[in-house]
C-alpha cells in the first residue's frame, strides 16, 4: 500500500517496510507480465513508486530482489505446512487432501507469487533454484510424516509426488488456468492414494 501524501506519523521503519513490501510486490507482478529476463530495476521502481536509491538501499541487485521476493513466497508456502499438525484424528488421505487443497487454493489466489516460485525461479540463476529445491524438498517431509513413510521407496514416491504435482501447477501457471490449477485437487489427491496408501 502508498504511504500517505504529505507528513505522516509513521515511523522510519514503518516507511522502510512499506516500501519493502511494495517492491518486493512490484517485482512478482512485473515478472507475470515481462518475465525475469524481461523485467528490469526501473520496472520494479516504477510500479512500486520508489526510487532508485530507495531500491538499492534495501537490495543489492535485480537478482537479490528476486530472491527476497522468492523468500516471501516460500514463506507463506511453509506456513501451510502448519494444518498438517494436531489433525492425527484425520486420516493421512484427508490431510494430504486438506494440504493440498490450501496449497492449490493459495497459488491460485496469488499468481504472480505462485509464478516466482514455480516458473520464473528458472532464470534467476543457481541461488534461487537451491532455494526452491529446499522448500519441494520441506513439502515432500511433510507428506513423508502425513503417511509415515519409513522406507526408501516410500520416501522417493512423496518426492516424486511433490515433483510431479509441481509440475502439473506450472503448467497450469503457465496458461493462467487458475480453475484448473484448483481442480488438480482430485487427480493429485487419487495419485497420492495409489502411490502412498
Amino acid at each position: 500500500m502508498p504511504l500517505p501524501s504529505g507528513r505522516h506519523h509513521l515511523s522510519r521503519e514503518q516507511v522502510v517496510a512499506s516500501q519493502r513490501s511494495r517492491m518486493l510486490t512490484a517485482m512478482a507482478e512485473q515478472m507475470t507480465e515481462k518475465g525475469y529476463v524481461g523485467t528490469s530495476v526501473t520496472d520494479v521502481i516504477r510500479r512500486a513508486g520508489v526510487s532508485r536509491e530507495t531500491f538499492y538501499q534495501q537490495f543489492a541487485s535485480k537478482q537479490d530482489c528476486f530472491i527476497q521476493a522468492l523468500d516471501a513466497g516460500v514463506e507463506i508456502l511453509s506456513g501451510l505446512l502448519d494444518i498438517t499438525t494436531g489433525r492425527e484424528t484425520r486420516t493421512p488421505l484427508e490431510r494430504f487432501r486438506e494440504l493440498l487443497r490450501v496449497y492449490l487454493h493459495t497459488l491460485a489466489e496469488s499468481p504472480a507469487i505462485a509464478r516466482v516460485f514455480l516458473i520464473e525461479v528458472y532464470a534467476a540463476g543457481p541461488e534461487a533454484m537451491r532455494r526452491r529445491s529446499d522448500q519441494q524438498q520441506r513439502f515432500a517431509d511433510a507428506i513423508a510424516e502425513i503417511f509415515g513413510a519409513a522406507s526408501d521407496d516410500q520416501r522417493f514416491a512423496c518426492e516424486a509426488l511433490v515433483a510431479a504435482t509441481a509440475q502439473l501447477v506450472t503448467a497450469r501457471l503457465a496458461t493462467e488456468d487458475l480453475d484448473g490449477l484448483r481442480e488438480l485437487e482430485e487427480p493429485v489427491t487419487a495419485l497420492a492414494e495409489r502411490l502412498l496408501t
